[in-house]
């Protein structure tokens, strides 16, 4: 009998965001990649749901309930989900007594940020991981005693590679954690040719939905804080373009006029990463990866690189990153270079541009050594299981 694995995140509520629909991917097709019989279960609020304008509408007719369907269809998910609206008021897909069951028997829940937090689901399953995929946050939040992400699980695991260690200031909670660089699924971020006339870019949020948070005297801050130290960059890369499909927010309006002044050009991502195909093309079609990640990444030192960052390199496009840790875990240098100032990431963009086809070919050959799901995940599921 195939083993189960039940997996819960946040899907059918961010459907327009390529990225996190991308994210859950790398995990549903990786496991079922080695053979597993993967079970995702999500969650909705009905009052969430919009129609294609942003207007609220009926889940029925919604984008959340069309678009969570169409994906799960086109990758072959279509009978291994169950998706819950209104806590149990409609399911579609798996019944909630099916998984009850099958959760009895399954290897292991994989529960991103603690999203499942139905009691019997969690109850039912031997083996319970919270996965941590915006490292520093929730350990924080639970060491100032503001909200405890970690209870109900037995097993902890982070994306942060160096927590626990000597120079990460990521508090370990007093548990046991299980590391792993970002899975990908290599079949489905092929390598692109070449763009040597394309831009630098990004993808992600000026902000996002977690404020700073003061912790041991420091504040660790988020990506707007940190980015604002390279605004300069452009004007120091002449003949290079930086381009940043980024979620940045009306009010923050002094923040989009410097960027502009600094030689940014600022893209919508709903318009250009807002579903898997999108986002997998807005990579394709750029030359490199600019990134500078969230302060409490950079300050932690966690050694933490990107989802996004790993499928820009799977798909042979060089990342050029703001430095959270990364000397050690990784080749750096060709295909993977860090910087610290501003001058450090200039001469990181004039290094990709002067041999670019090189550092294309080894961004490739990091993807397949360090973020490959076939690589990643056994070992992941080793650990847990152990």
């Amino acid at each position: 009998m195939t083993d189960t694995i039940l997996y819960s995140g946040a899907v059918a509520q961010t459907i327009r965001q390529g990225g996190l629909s991308w994210f859950h991917l790398q995990f549903l097709l990786g496991f079922r990649r080695l053979g597993y019989d993967v079970i995702l279960l999500d969650r909705l609020d009905s009052g969430m749901c919009t129609d294609t304008s942003g207007a609220p509408a009926a889940f029925s007719d919604s984008v959340q309930r069309h678009g969570f369907l169409a994906l799960m269809d086109r990758f072959g998910l279509a009978g291994s989900f169950s998706l819950d609206i209104d806590r149990g008021a409609t399911v579609l897909g798996i019944p909630r007594a099916d998984v009850l069951e099958r959760a009895q028997s399954a290897a292991c829940l994989v529960n991103v940020m603690g999203y499942c937090d139905d009691p019997a689901i969690l109850d039912a399953v031997s083996r319970r991981v919270f996965l941590d995929i915006d490292p520093g946050f929730p350990q924080m939040w639970r060491a100032l005693g503001l909200h405890d992400a970690f209870v109900g699980h037995d097993r902890f695991a982070t994306l942060a590679r160096r927590i626990g260690q000597p120079g990460c200031t990521i508090p370990t909670c007093g548990l046991d954690w299980i590391t792993l660089p970002q899975p990908v699924v290599l079949d489905e971020w092929p390598v692109a040719p070449p763009r040597p006339d394309g831009a630098f870019t990004s993808i992600g949020a000026w902000r996002g939905p977690n404020g700073p948070v003061e912790y041991a005297g420091h504040t660790y801050g988020l990506r707007c804080h940190e980015m604002r130290t390279f605004l300069d960059v452009p004007g120091r890369c002449p003949g290079e373009i930086f381009e940043q499909a980024l979620d940045i927010h009306p009010g923050d309006q002094r923040d989009i006029e410097a960027l502009g002044a600094h030689g940014w050009r600022l893209v919508d991502p709903s318009a250009v990463a807002g579903s898997p195909e999108a986002y997998r093309d807005y990579v394709a079609s750029s030359k490199a990866e600019f990134l500078v990640p969230k302060q409490m990444y950079v300050d932690t030192r966690g050694g933490l690189l990107s989802d996004r960052s790993a499928y820009y390199l799977a798909s042979g496009r060089p990342v050029l990153a703001r430095d959270t840790g990364l000397a050690g875990l990784y080749p750096l240098g060709e295909g993977l270079l860090t910087f610290t100032t501003p001058a450090e990431a200039a001469a990181g963009a004039a290094a990709i541009a002067a041999d670019y086809p090189h550092h294309c070919r080894a961004a490739r050959r990091i993807a397949e050594a360090a973020f490959d799901s076939d690589r990643v995940l056994p070992q992941f599921l080793a650990d847990v299981l152990a």
